[in-house]
């Protein structure tokens, strides 16, 4: 099961996260894609821009979200992982952090990890960094986040990119790279924990 945390000014409408989703169920990987803001939330967001960049609200979000899906009979035994699309990537590493037992892989789009902060240095999940290669201080930032996890780590950049993967192609590359991560660290197992102690 992959839970997407969507990223600036986004929501589960994204059509570049539902494209990934549905590459994603081409290879038997189910995907949950919700809104991590309210609507009350997301009016206050459009004038002032500062809850798209709250990632402790974000993750936290993602976090209640995860211990749903661990909790409920028709999911509690799916391994987990997240789908992190710019801030999104950042409140994913973070949600990891505090779900060591139960998030067992991360992949970020054009990701913010600088954003997360020292959780970085406590992810446990093999966790996926894609940047378009036109997508320059991006890339900056996720080379320094990288140096910074210490679990399974790999940036992957996708040739002729900029930062929300427009260019033909280069979407595609994304969603396969995702997919190909998601079922080589989730489909080797089940979740063994209900939930993580908080």
């Amino acid at each position: 099961m992959v839970l997407f945390a969507h990223g600036s000014g986004s929501s589960r409408h994204s059509p570049r996260n539902r494209f990934v989703a549905q590459t994603l169920h081409e290879g038997r990987l189910s995907t949950l894609l919700i809104d991590l803001l309210t609507p009350e939330e997301e009016k206050i967001d459009l004038q002032t821009r500062r809850l798209r960049f709250d990632i402790e609200l974000l993750a936290e979000r993602l976090v209640y979200a995860s211990d749903w899906l661990a909790e409920n009979s028709d999911t509690r035994r799916l391994r987990i992982g997240y789908f992190g699309a710019s801030t999104g990537g950042a409140a994913a590493l973070v949600a990891a952090a505090e779900r060591p037992g139960v998030v067992g892989a991360v992949v970020s789009r054009g990701g913010r990890p600088d954003l997360a902060g020292s959780a970085v240095t406590r992810v446990t999940a093999p966790t996926l960094l894609i940047v378009g290669e036109k997508d320059f201080p991006v890339i900056a930032m996720n080379r320094h986040s990288l140096e910074r996890i210490l679990a399974e780590k790999q940036l992957a950049i996708v040739p002729g990119a900029t930062h929300l993967f427009e260019e033909p192609g280069a979407l595609d590359r994304v969603a396969q790279l995702a997919r190909d991560w998601f079922e080589g660290h989730l489909a080797s197992g089940q979740n063994t924990k209900a939930r993580a102690p908080r």
